[in-house]
Order: C-alpha cells, then sequence, then structure tokens
C-alpha cells in the first residue's frame, strides 16, 4: 500500500527538467514520427465527399380520404392509408446496407473526372482504385495467392446476391465503406453521403444511390396495389370481353329475326338483350373498381423532398497534410516521454 503511494507521488519539476535535458532526443523522435506522418499523407489517395439530404412526405390523410370517399360512392370500404409499413426511414442505412441493394449498384456506369474514362462501379473498384503506400504489402500479397488459386473464366458471369464470388463480396464490402445513410429520428430527414476518390464519381455515385433508395422504397409500398391492379385489369379485360360479345350476339339475333313475329324468337332476343345488360353491368362495376386500384397505387406511391442533390465536391475531404505532420509530432513527442517516464519512474517518485 505504500509503495502505492509513493507510485502516484512523481515530481513534475523533475519530469519538466528531464523533459528538457532530453530535448535533442524528443526532437529527434518528433521529427521522425512527423516524417512518417508525411510520407503516409502523400502516400494516401485523397477521398471526396458527396452529400444528398432527402425529406420523404408524411402520411396525410388528405388524398387517403379523397379515396376512401370515392370507394364509398359506389359501395366499396377501401381504409386506405390506415394501414402502417413494415418498412419506415429508422431502417432505411439497413435497406442500402444490404446486398440486394448494394448489387443494384454494380451496373452504374461512372466517369473519372479529367480523362473522361467510363467504367461500370464494380469495374472501377475492382481495378481503377489508387493504393495507399502503406496498403502494398497487404495488395501483393493478397495478389500473389489469388493468381495461386484463381480458375480460368468460364465466359461471362451474371452477378447473382444469393451466391458471390470472392471478387464480388470484396466490391460489396468496399461500396458499403464509401456510402452511409444517417436519419434524423425527429424529423425523419434522410442524409446520404457517398465518398470517393474521385469526386464526379462520388457525385454520380450519390446520385444513384438516391434513385435507387427511392425505387426501393416505391417498389415496396406499392407492391400490394400494384398486384391488386393487375388483378383488376386482367378483371377488366375479361369483363369487356365478355360484355363485346354479349352484344354482338344481341345484335346479331335482333337483326335475323326483326321481321319475325314469333313468340319464342321474341323470347331469345329479349334472354340476350338481358344477358347483354347483365354483362354491361359487371362491366360496368369491374370499371369503377379498377380506376379505384389504380388511384390506390398512386395514393401509396411516395414523394420524396430533395432538400440537397448531389453535386461534384471541389475540396476533398481528407484530413490535410499539415494536421498529419502535427499529430504524427506528438505521438512522437508522447512516445518519448513515454520512454523517458518508464526509464526514469524511480528516480521521479518523492520520497
Amino acid at each position: 500500500m505504500e509503495e502505492n503511494n509513493k507510485l502516484l507521488n512523481i515530481s513534475l519539476a523533475k519530469v519538466v527538467r528531464m523533459l528538457i535535458a532530453d530535448k535533442r532526443k524528443i526532437i529527434i523522435y518528433s521529427c521522425v514520427a512527423g516524417v512518417i506522418g508525411l510520407i503516409l499523407a502523400f502516400g494516401t489517395p485523397k477521398t471526396y465527399q458527396s452529400t444528398v439530404v432527402l425529406a420523404p412526405e408524411e402520411s396525410g390523410a388528405g388524398f387517403s380520404g379523397s379515396i376512401s370517399s370515392l370507394a364509398s360512392m359506389v359501395g366499396m370500404d377501401l381504409k386506405v392509408g390506415q394501414s402502417g409499413d413494415a418498412i419506415y426511414p429508422e431502417i432505411y442505412p439497413d435497406l442500402m446496407s444490404s446486398t440486394n441493394f448494394i448489387v443494384e449498384l454494380f451496373p452504374i456506369t461512372v466517369t473519372k473526372s479529367g480523362t473522361g474514362e467510363k467504367y461500370t462501379y464494380q469495374d472501377y473498384l475492382q481495378n481503377h482504385q489508387k493504393t495507399a503506400f502503406h496498403e502494398y504489402p497487404k495488395v501483393w500479397i493478397t495478389d500473389f495467392f489469388k493468381k495461386l488459386t484463381s480458375k480460368p473464366s468460364s465466359g461471362p458471369h451474371k452477378t447473382d446476391p444469393f451466391h458471390l464470388t470472392k471478387d464480388e463480396d470484396d466490391v460489396v464490402k468496399a461500396i458499403n465503406g464509401k456510402i452511409s445513410c444517417t436519419v434524423d429520428k425527429k424529423t425523419n430527414v434522410i442524409t446520404i453521403t457517398v465518398e470517393d476518390q474521385d469526386p464526379l464519381i462520388a457525385a454520380t455515385v450519390a446520385d444513384s444511390v438516391q434513385v435507387h433508395l427511392q425505387h426501393a422504397i416505391t417498389d415496396y409500398r406499392t407492391k400490394k396495389a400494384r398486384v391488386d391492379l393487375e388483378y383488376m385489369q386482367q378483371l377488366f379485360d375479361e369483363a369487356q370481353e365478355q360484355y363485346k360479345q354479349a352484344r354482338r350476339a344481341y345484335a346479331a339475333c335482333a337483326d335475323s329475326y326483326q321481321n319475325v313475329k314469333l313468340q319464342k324468337y321474341a323470347q331469345k332476343v329479349e334472354d340476350l338483350e338481358n344477358e347483354m345488360q347483365l354483362k354491361y353491368e359487371i362491366y360496368q362495376q369491374v370499371s369503377e373498381h379498377l380506376h379505384l386500384a389504380k388511384a390506390k397505387v398512386q395514393e401509396r406511391t411516395p414523394a420524396f423532398t430533395i432538400v440537397q442533390g448531389a453535386s461534384v465536391p471541389v475540396k476533398h475531404s481528407s484530413r490535410s497534410k499539415v494536421s498529419s505532420l502535427v499529430i504524427w509530432m506528438m505521438l512522437g513527442f508522447m512516445l518519448r516521454t513515454c520512454i523517458l517516464l518508464w526509464k526514469n519512474r524511480r528516480q521521479l517518485i518523492n520520497i
């Protein structure tokens, strides 16, 4: 216990005198660390960020109420806009990080600024990325083992999100590291940020991610309504065709027996007329349901307000070289200080 108390009573005056006496080595440590920091800073590719800000519409009762009123006029009970969504803004980041969503970004065409060269986003990430200076040994080792274990290509390969190759999985991880999505819990405002070594590609991908996210959300929210619309369209086509056939049969029969006075022929014409009228009523009702189904799809389609669109960043988002120099020099100073404190720990204790 007494020993622990002694270790805590360190003389600051002795520490300061010790640092002053060792200032030459402290400067050497700081300068060496600063050089290392500059080498890493110059050897690390610059990155640029492009940001998109979206505001999804709030669920309102205006349009939903109009559809419900329209439905009640034709004897239907449609409680639209009252069912909750299984997908909501808080899980948009999880949606964007899913493999299915990321794979859809593979075929995006990106253009390299300066040269104007065009690639697919997948090809660009696999073959046209600059490598940081300190990552070269890892890349060399990875490429060496990849050549040893690689198999000859058997022809064109279509990406299957269910069964990715090693290279495709690496691209998915790379894209996940470059794209981030945050949602403000109070306002539900969505902020999408894309980071890349090329400013034009960063803006292009940010805009594409925004569009893909909107399509994914729209597809989910309108899926049930679109299935219903497809079914109603099928019923409408069938009812329309049946009505046309009944009308043609009635017209042909009426023309054939126009001057015939026999009761059985008149009864046949009347039966065909009644059948035509019945088919028309069915056709009319299905037509009304079809229009309501179309309105339901429109009502379920979300709208997004683009608060801030994608733009090509002018300034890089990487840490400045001056900041790297200062940080590494401080690390060098701290390293030398820790070594001195450890070596002279007994002399620094006030007894």
